[in-house]
């Protein structure tokens, strides 16, 4: 082969090496991109379903009562209840 066949050969390929490079860095920059937009996405998700979650229990909070926090001279006081559950709690 002639010089001259040679050095198309060698720019021909540092031609095609540098566009498959170049092509083969977008593709990874944009997954990249994509996977750390989603990782976004999922957090905001997640911050909102905390911030939900916390409004429906500010919003609505339980009414139940624990035995030990009852009035002994409430007409319903239940001393059964009451004295089961400070053993429960103080074994």
């Amino acid at each position: 082969m002639s010089a001259s066949g040679v050095n198309v050969l060698r720019y021909s390929a540092l031609a095609f090496g540098v566009f498959y490079g170049f092509s083969h860095q977008r593709t990874i920059n944009s997954a990249t991109k994509a996977a750390h937009e989603k990782k976004e996405y999922d957090h905001q998700k997640q911050l909102i379903e905390q911030a939900r979650a916390k409004f429906a229990e500010k919003k609505n909070p339980s009414t139940e009562k624990s035995p030990l926090d009852q009035d002994p001279e409430a007409p319903n006081f239940d001393l059964e209840s009451y004295l089961t559950a400070l053993e429960k709690q103080n074994p």
